[in-house]
């Protein structure tokens, strides 16, 4: 499961992270749990749990069901 995560973080979530000036760096797995680091424009804005959330969570939940939550770290 863990190198599906990191597949898609690489080809779907990053670029689209990077076209905001954002960045996402996949920290490892706890359980079902993803943990994730955001950089650039991403660390430290208002929206960043929207971004978890809404965006990254949404995306690896539809190819993974059993990803239960993203974690900042």
């Amino acid at each position: 499961m863990e190198e599906k995560v990191k597949k898609i973080i690489d080809e779907k979530i990053r670029p689209a992270l990077a076209m905001d000036g954002g960045g996402i760096d996949f920290m490892g797995m706890d359980g079902n749990n993803v943990k994730v680091r955001l950089q650039g424009a991403c660390q430290g804005c208002p929206s960043a749990n929207i971004t978890l959330q809404m965006g990254v969570l949404r995306l690896l939940k539809q190819e993974i069901p059993e990803i239960e939550n993203v974690i900042p770290v």
